[in-house]
């Protein structure tokens, strides 16, 4: 066990976690000022829920022994309560508590991003209950199908994408993004249009400086998310670095350039989606391709990403906050990407077709792409459906206009119409 490398994944680890608050910011100024503290409770509550989750059984199903090395589900009661994870593992690159931290945040960030989709118009506690329902039935039997390896003497079997399909997936373009993406979908289908879309007032960013900060911040948190998932301080981990800072910024110029062209000027809302697309994109594929590559990939996901928003208008759902178009969108781009723009000389030493490689992994990368789809939107769907039956998804529409941070938390962000209040008072808005 090398310090350094613990140290590294230690420091990953913490900036993997400041993505929570990133994207609470990043959200939170995409939506009206009176919704703006129901999202950022909607981050946070979802990602609580399934920390509380994953310590219990979580981990298991994700990284415990296949149950009959079929690759579709761990033993949820191998590691229950991660009781295992305090002896120390003398065989371990790292401490494997330390692991469970790291992919902790995966699980909870994943989650985080779907409530994007339902910006305003969900019931909170509809909302935790989906989280963790879709926790437990999506991401954790997706994460195992990519993120559990084998071990290398047969004794443990992991997950069918990662083993047996061998698709690439350096850091979660199908269990993070693509996952994520197309269940927003599922359940902004399931969940309805806010009222008066798309023309209303109140649906209406309140902040953009605060987009760009969290945009900003998550993009210095996909550094411990990316480079991180080499899970050692080297080589890997470097050219991870470096390409997902150059995917990065070739992104937010390609969304910014494609604005100019087609609208007249490049917004900052544009900029910061361009810089998330990209990021989404090279997320899969920042271990297995070139810089030139990265920054191909980068400005292809702007580029498209920036006019695949649109078809939320054109085909009549309201996904609030883009989640289809810059996660689902973004995160096929970088998984399919991989099949061309891949090389043997970057970490993960596969040729796609731009190689000389053929299409084998284009192929390979496309079933992964379809089974984490069709399975994540599916069970996704239920889930929603099933809540809505039982408890009900949406707020009525009078709260709904008047803003749901009162109607959920019955406080709000910001001191506007409501009766100035003296300085000390316990009941300050």
């Amino acid at each position: 066990m090398n310090s350094g490398d613990v140290a590294w994944i230690l420091a990953a680890s913490a900036l993997v976690c400041m993505m929570i608050p990133a994207l609470a910011l990043f959200y939170g100024g995409m939506v009206g000022s009176r919704r703006i503290l129901n999202m950022m409770m909607m981050c946070f509550g979802g990602v609580s829920v399934v920390a509380v989750l994953w310590a219990v059984f979580g981990y298991s199903m994700v990284f415990g022994n296949s149950l009959g090395g079929a690759g579709l589900l761990g033993d949820a009661t191998e590691y229950f309560g991660l009781g295992q994870l305090l002896a120390e593992d003398p065989d371990a690159a790292i401490p494997p508590a330390l692991f469970a931290a790291f992919q902790l945040f995966f699980a909870g960030i994943t989650t985080a991003i779907i409530a994007g989709a339902a910006a305003g118009r969900m019931k909170f506690g509809a909302w935790m209950t989906f989280a963790a329902l879709w926790a437990t039935l999506v991401y954790f039997p997706v994460a195992h199908w990519v993120f559990a390896f084998s071990s290398a003497d047969g004794s443990v079997a992991g997950g069918w994408i990662v083993n047996n399909l061998k698709a690439i997936d350096f850091a979660g373009g199908t269990a993070v993004h693509m996952n994520a993406g197309i269940a927003a979908l599922a359940l902004a289908l399931v969940l309805g249009r806010s009222a008066g879309w798309p023309k209303s007032e109140h649906v209406r960013p309140h902040s953009r400086p605060l987009v760009l900060v969290g945009a900003g911040l998550l993009w210095a948190g996909w550094f411990g998310f990316n480079a991180g998932s080499a899970l050692t301080a080297g080589h890997s981990a470097s050219v991870v670095f470096l390409n997902t800072a150059v995917a990065g910024a070739a992104g937010l110029l390609a969304w910014a350039l494609v604005e100019r062209i087609r609208l007249g000027s490049a917004s900052s809302m544009g900029a910061a989606s361009g810089l998330i697309s990209a990021l989404v994109a090279i997320t899969p594929a920042c271990g297995a391709v070139s810089p030139l590559g990265a920054l191909a990939i980068g400005v292809i996901a702007g580029a498209v990403c920036s006019l695949a928003i649109e078809l939320k208008f054109r085909l009549g759902f309201d996904d609030s906050l883009d989640v289809v178009g810059v996660h689902l969108i973004g995160g096929i781009i970088g998984t399919l990407l991989i099949g061309l723009f891949a090389t043997d000389a970057a970490p993960n030493k596969t040729n796609g077709l731009f190689y000389g490689g053929g299409f084998g992994l284009l192929g390979i990368q496309t079933v992964a792409t379809v089974a984490t789809l069709a399975y994540s939107f599916a069970v996704t769907w239920v889930i929603a459906k099933v809540i809505d039956i039982t408890v009900g998804l949406r707020i009525d529409e009078a709260a709904e206009l008047r803003g749901i941070d009162i109607a959920a938390h019955s406080e709000s962000a910001y001191l506007m119409d409501e009766e100035p209040v003296e300085l000390g008072s316990p009941h300050r808005v």
